[in-house]
């Protein structure tokens, strides 16, 4: 007999809805799984034992009373960026420890209001600053594959959480590959929605033109139904945009026959694990077995996406992270001045690699360095930008690499930034762009660690990335295999 917490959201569900499975026994499964696991693991930093069993118990009534809302009685769990009322909301940060927030995020509500069980908040880089959550202030996430490595960041407890059944469906924030990357090492399907699809309210800042909410399950079709409830306008986010959200799950039809697919040859470049290349390019036969037509494009400007995104990204954190001085937000450290006190405020609540962004982004903003820093990277990003435009005329879909290597050991990268923000360099164009893009697994290097695919589509064209993304998925069974936990 299959485990409860081997069930995937979708068949967890349906067993539910058949009357096999009551959502108390799904929670109480996946609350035992958390106290197994987590000691080692450390996805979590929130634990919502008593609040999720009432909310499964009455999820179960609910049903019976006729109650079928879409997510009714399904445990999930948030990373710690997402805003939630009256739960402890760190955001990875000592700065934010105690923190209750008076209201939810609009994500949140919206799971709410769909029947969701909250299993917890888990654990993330700080203010979301990292690829391998170890910049967690409170534990650093190891990954289900081989806890001797790191699960990607800065949604790593995200990932790990799924990868290791220990929530049906999680969700995250992906600002430059922090949903796909992680997603990708940890083996799982994993979406960046478009900027502007799903809404930013009640998320705690990182970069405000590029952060975005996503959901990771461990299917194609997990992620759809979590993105079905989340997606569409909300007047409280500004950036949030007023288009209709298709039916993600009924466009999951398995059929791609005549779909373009684009290779970018600017993706396949030395230095990438050469596992991880021949899992890829495998990947693409399979496209092209199943009908797809394979287009080689280029995509000239990504070779200056890692250095405009560490201008852009910092900068807007530094303006975002000004508010945890002390006074209007985090834990005071009062020295009489306001000088020594902002300085001792910060310097204890803030971990080195936020502060290492704070000032690169404050230099990148500063007076005389704003045109020559700021304003170039910003040009730069419009470059990228029209480069997918003009690929999406051709193509329907671009297929990559997630990663450029499987996951690497706990502190291979801590002594070098950059070897560290070269794990996104995949990711990173996409973010720029603010179109949308899928992990799902495409293989397993020598070692037995997962490789990710990544499949890139427009913007707003999250339906056809789901569709193609389920199609590989069903051809092949890389999503079915889990870690030996």
């Amino acid at each position: 007999m299959t485990a409860l917490t081997e069930l995937t959201l979708s068949q967890a569900l349906q067993q539910m809805r058949e009357g096999a499975l009551t959502s108390v026994a799904l929670t109480q499964a996946y609350l035992d799984r958390i106290d197994q696991l987590d000691d080692t693991l450390h996805a979590y930093l929130t634990i919502t034992r008593e609040s999720a069993l009432a909310a499964a118990k009455a999820a179960d009534q609910a049903r019976a009373n006729g109650d079928d809302r879409p997510l009714l009685g399904v445990p999930l769990a948030l990373k710690d960026i997402f805003s939630t009322r009256d739960v402890e909301t760190t955001c990875g940060s000592k700065i934010l420890q105690g923190y209750k927030p008076v209201f939810s995020a609009t994500i949140v509500e919206r799971l709410e209001a769909a029947g969701m069980v909250l299993l917890g908040k888990l654990n993330m880089d700080e203010f979301a600053m990292g690829s391998s959550t170890e910049n967690s202030a409170y534990s650093i996430t190891r990954n289900p594959w081989d806890a001797g490595r790191v699960p990607g960041g800065s949604s790593g407890g995200s990932a790990a959480a799924v990868s290791a059944g220990m929530a049906a469906g999680a969700f995250g924030t992906d600002t430059g590959g922090s949903i796909r990357q992680p997603g990708a090492m940890c083996g799982i399907a994993a979406l960046k929605p478009s900027y502007g699809r799903v809404s930013r309210y009640g998320v705690v800042a990182f970069g405000s033109s590029l952060d975005c909410p996503g959901p990771m399950a461990r299917t194609v079709t997990d992620v759809a139904r979590l993105l079905q409830v989340v997606a569409g306008y909300d007047p409280l986010d500004s950036t949030s945009m007023t288009l209709d959200v298709p039916d993600y799950v009924a466009g999951l039809t398995g059929d791609i026959r005549g779909l373009r697919v684009g290779i970018p040859k600017e993706y396949f470049i030395e230095g990438i694990q050469p596992e991880v290349e021949q899992a890829v390019r495998m990947a693409i036969t399979q496209f092209e077995r199943l009908g797809a037509e394979l287009i080689e494009i280029s995509l000239p400007h990504t070779e200056y996406s890692l250095p405009t995104y560490y201008l852009i990204a910092p900068a807007e954190a530094s303006a975002n992270l000004a508010r945890y001085d002390g006074i209007r937000f985090g834990p005071r450290q009062e020295l009489g001045e306001m000088w020594p006190t902002y300085k001792a405020t910060r310097g204890q609540g803030f971990g080195a690699e936020v502060k290492r962004r704070i000032m690169l982004g404050t230099y990148a903003l500063s007076a005389g360095y704003y045109d020559a820093y700021y304003g170039k990277a910003q040009a730069v990003r419009t470059l990228i930008k029209r480069d997918f435009d003009k690929a999406f005329q051709d193509v329907d879909v671009i297929v990559t690499p997630t990663a450029p290597t499987t996951a690497f050991r706990i502190g291979e990268n801590t002594a070098d930034p950059l070897q560290m923000y070269l794990a996104d360099i995949f990711t990173l164009p996409a973010s720029l762009a603010g179109i949308c893009g899928l992990n799902v697994p495409c293989g397993f290097d020598s070692e037995g660690l997962p490789i990710g695919l990544q499949i890139l589509g427009a913007a707003f064209d999250e339906a056809t990335v789901l569709r193609a993304g389920h199609a590989y998925e069903q051809a092949t069974d890389w999503h079915s295999r889990r870690p030996m936990l």
